[in-house]
C-alpha cells in the first residue's frame, strides 16, 4: 500500500534562524477539486515559538500560502484554536491533485517578494533547540472539514552560533576536597551548540590558580563538557572563568564558597515555578529533563493547581509517577506540591509540598479540604509545608492572622508577578503591579513585614514564573513582570528528607533568580533561628551579626533590617564582602510588645541584598526573645557540704587466715 510522503525543505533549522520553509506533501491517493488541507504550526504564541504568519499575500515576508506543482499560489484561512493564541491555515483545492503529485505549505518569504530574498524575507523559527520538531497537516477530501489523522513533517531545530559559555559548579565546596564543574556551550537562546569557528579555544582559570595549571578546552560537538577534580588550597571565594581566546569574551560561574570545614551544602531549585519553555502540566517528564539538565537545578517540585480543570486525576496520576521516577539522591530531588487558591485574605494562595511521594492532590471540592483548616486537621506537621505566596495581590492575598506556625514554615517572599516583602511607597523595588485595572494591585495587609512585625515566624522562599490558574491571564496583560526566582536551601545532604527538614527549620533563603551567595549568623546562630535572652544574656546589651555575600555581580547593597526597618546598610565595590555588625541599642528600648500575644517581647533581623544589575536576595530571618534569666531567691541559698573523707574498709582477721594459703615467704 502506498503511503503519502511528507519532507521539509530545508530539512534542518537553526534556532531563531530566519529563512523560508516548505513544507511538501506527496499524496498517495487522488484529492478532488474542494479537497479541504489545514495545517498546524504547532505554535502557542510564546514569544520562543515560530513566528505566526500573515495570510495576507500582499505581504514580503513572513507570509503562508499554498502552492500546487504548477506554480499556482492559494491563500490561506485562519482557523480559531480553542485554548490558543495562534490559528491553523486552512487551503482549498481549487482543482484536483493526482496521486503522487505534490500540495507544499510555504512559510516566509511571501510570492511577490524580490528575488533571492528568501531568507531576508523569511520567517523566524522557534528560540528552543528539539529533536524531531513535528508539524501536522490534515486533509479531507470530502471537503466538509472532517479531520482525522494528522500527516506528520519533521525537522530538527538544533542550536545557534555560540554566543555564551555557562560553567555550572556547587556553591559550596571544602577546601581540598574535589568537585566537578559542568561547562554548557550555548547560543543567545540558551541552547546547546557546538557551531563555533574550528579555532575557537577556551582557556579555563580561577583565583589562585598557578600559570601552568591553566586548562584550554575545545568546544565539544555534544555541546558541554565535565571538568572532574577541581579543587581549591585555600578557604574563600571563587569564581570560574572562561576565556574565548578568539573572541576575548570572559565568562564566569556563579560565585563558589570555599569552607575549611563545612557539614553543610547549599541547593537551588524551584518549589513553585514553571518553565517558559516546557508545560508542566501537558508534559511533566520534559519539564523534569529541563530543569534537571538544562537549568541544573538541584531539586523541583511540582505545583499545579488543584481544580480538576487544571489539573485531572490523569494528569496528577502522571506527574506523581515521573515524580518518584526522577527524584535521585546527590543529583536531582524531586517534590509532590500542588497550588490552593482559598478565601482572600483568611486563606489566599498557597503552595503545599509533601515531604513523600505518591501523595493524592487535595481537591477544595472535598469537604474535607474546602478550608485550610479542614485541610490541616487531616494531616501532621512534617508531612506537608503550606507556603503562603503572592500574599500581596489583592484578591488573592493573605493577611496572616490564621497563621499556623506548624505548617506554614516558609512564606514566598518573591516570584516573577513580584515581591510580596513590603508596598511600593515602602521602598519595594519590584512590587506586584499593574496598569491594568484587571490585573493585580497591591493588597496592603499581606506584607511579609507586617506579619513579621506580629510575631509570624517563617522563613523565605522565592517562586519561578507562572502562567496557570489565577495567573494565566497575567502574561498576556500589562501586569509588571520580573525575573523568576530561586530558592537557597542548606542543608547536610542532598535527599528529600534533608531538604525538607531543611525548609521545615526555615534554613534557606530567597533570590529574583542569580545564584547570589548569603549568610547571616546572630550569636553564632544561622538564619531562621529563635534564640533568646535567658541563655545568652549578652543580647540585652548588644546582638552581634555576621555573614557573607556573593554576588555574580558586583554587590551594590547589603542592607541588615531589624524590625522591618534599614538599621545598617553596606556598600559594596566589589562581587563578594564579608561584613560583622553589633547592634548596641538595649535590646528593651526596641523590643516588640504585643499584648494580644502572650509570648515574650522579640527583634527579628534579616539580610536584604542588592546587586549592581537589580537582582536582589533576602535571608530568613533570625528571632531574639526578651526573656529574663531565673531569679534566685537569696534565703533559700543551696550550702555544699565538704564531703567527709573516704575511709578504707577495714580487714578482718578472717580475710588474713583466709589467704594464709596463697601467702608465698620467698621474698622474705
Amino acid at each position: 500500500m502506498r503511503r503519502s510522503i511528507c519532507y521539509v525543505e530545508p530539512s534542518t533549522a537553526l534556532a531563531g534562524e530566519v529563512n523560508t520553509w516548505t513544507f511538501v506533501y506527496t499524496s498517495a491517493i487522488d484529492l478532488p477539486k474542494g479537497t479541504k488541507i489545514k495545517f498546524d504550526l504547532g505554535g502557542k504564541g510564546r514569544d520562543i515559538d515560530w513566528e505566526s504568519p500573515t495570510i495576507n499575500l500582499k505581504k514580503s515576508s513572513n507570509v503562508i500560502f499554498g502552492q500546487l506543482d504548477n506554480g499556482k499560489v492559494l491563500q490561506a484561512k485562519e482557523i480559531e484554536v480553542a485554548d490558543r493564541f495562534t490559528p491553523d491555515y486552512e487551503f482549498v483545492l481549487p482543482s484536483g491533485v493526482d496521486a503522487g503529485e505534490s500540495f507544499a505549505v510555504v512559510v516566509g518569504a511571501g510570492p511577490d517578494r524580490p528575488k533571492g530574498d528568501l531568507v531576508k524575507c523569511g520567517t523566524r523559527t522557534q528560540c528552543n533547540a528539539q529533536r524531531r520538531r513535528s508539524f501536522l497537516m490534515y486533509v479531507d477530501p470530502t471537503g466538509k472539514g472532517r479531520y482525522e489523522e494528522p500527516e506528520v513533517f519533521s525537522m530538527d531545530v538544533k542550536g545557534g552560533d555560540l554566543a555564551t559559555i555557562r560553567i555550572l559548579t556547587p556553591s559550596f565546596v571544602v577546601r581540598n576536597k574535589r568537585f566537578d564543574a559542568i561547562v554548557r556551550f550555548e547560543d543567545e537562546y540558551g541552547n546547546l551548540t557546538s557551531n563555533a569557528p574550528d579555532d575557537t579555544l577556551i582557556e579555563l582559570s580561577y583565583e589562585n590558580i598557578r600559570e601552568n595549571l591553566k586548562w584550554k578546552l575545545f568546544v565539544p560537538e555534544t555541546g558541554f563538557i565535565a571538568l572532574p577534580n577541581l579543587y581549591f588550597n585555600e578557604a574563600g571565594i571563587y569564581t570560574i572563568s572562561l576565556l574565548n581566546t578568539k573572541t576575548k569574551e570572559v565568562f564566569k560561574s556563579s560565585p563558589i564558597k570555599c569552607f575549611s570545614e563545612n557539614t553543610r551544602h547549599l541547593f537551588w531549585g524551584l518549589l513553585h515555578g514553571e518553565s517558559e519553555r516546557i508545560d508542566s502540566t501537558e508534559n511533566i517528564e520534559s519539564c523534569l529533563r529541563h530543569f534537571r539538565d538544562e537549568r541544573a537545578l538541584n531539586y523541583y517540585s511540582t505545583s499545579h493547581f488543584e481544580s480538576q480543570e487544571e489539573t485531572s486525576n490523569e494528569i496528577w496520576k502522571m506527574a506523581i509517577q515521573n515524580i518518584a521516577e526522577f527524584d535521585e539522591a546527590d543529583r536531582f530531588v524531586t517534590f509532590t506540591g500542588f497550588q490552593w487558591a482559598g478565601a482572600n485574605a483568611q486563606e489566599g494562595l498557597r503552595q503545599i509540598v509533601y515531604s513523600k511521594e505518591g501523595k493524592q492532590i487535595l481537591r477544595k471540592k472535598d469537604p474535607k479540604n474546602s478550608t485550610l483548616k479542614r485541610l490541616y486537621k487531616g494531616m501532621s506537621p512534617k508531612e506537608i509545608i503550606s507556603m503562603p505566596s503572592f500574599t500581596m495581590a489583592k484578591g488573592y492575598g493573605y493577611d496572616f492572622k490564621d497563621f499556623d506556625p506548624d505548617f506554614e514554615r516558609v512564606v514566598e517572599i518573591y516570584n516573577a508577578w513580584g515581591s510580596s516583602e513590603c508596598s511600593a511607597k515602602e521602598g519595594n523595588p519590584r512590587p506586584i503591579l499593574s496598569k491594568d485595572k484587571s490585573g493585580f494591585q497591591e493588597f496592603p495587609e499581606g506584607s511579609i513585614q507586617k506579619a513579621l512585625l506580629a510575631n509570624h515566624r517563617f522563613g523565605f522562599v522565592g517562586g519561578g514564573l507562572d502562567d496557570r490558574g489565577i495567573f494565566s491571564d497575567l502574561y498576556e496583560s500589562d501586569q509588571k513582570q520580573y525575573s523568576p526566582g530561586l530558592t537557597a536551601i542548606i542543608a547536610p545532604e542532598h535527599s528529600r528528607g534533608a531538604l525538607f527538614e531543611a525548609l521545615y527549620n526555615r534554613s534557606c533563603y530567597a533570590t529574583t533568580g542569580e545564584r547570589i551567595i548569603v549568610g547571616l549568623y546572630l550569636a553564632g546562630s544561622p538564619m531562621g533561628s529563635e534564640i533568646n535572652t535567658s541563655l545568652k544574656q549578652g543580647l540585652l546589651v548588644n546582638r552581634h551579626l555576621s555573614g557573607y555575600v556573593a554576588g555574580t555581580t558586583n554587590i551594590k547593597t547589603v542592607e541588615i533590617i531589624r524590625n522591618g526597618k534599614v538599621i545598617h546598610t553596606i556598600k559594596g565595590n566589589d562581587y563578594s564582602l564579608e561584613f560583622t555588625y553589633d547592634d548596641m541599642t538595649p535590646m528593651e528600648k526596641i523590643v516588640i510588645k504585643n499584648s494580644k500575644d502572650k509570648r515574650p517581647p522579640f527583634i527579628f533581623y534579616y539580610l536584604r541584598v542588592t546587586q549592581q544589575d537589580g537582582h536582589m536576595a533576602w535571608s530568613s530571618p533570625i528571632w531574639v526573645d526578651l526573656v529574663p534569666a531565673a531569679k534566685r531567691d537569696p534565703a533559700k541559698k543551696v550550702v555544699k557540704k565538704a564531703a567527709a573523707p573516704v575511709e578504707k574498709p577495714k580487714q578482718k582477721l578472717e580475710d588474713f587466715e583466709d589467704d594464709e594459703d596463697d601467702y608465698d615467704d620467698s621474698d622474705e
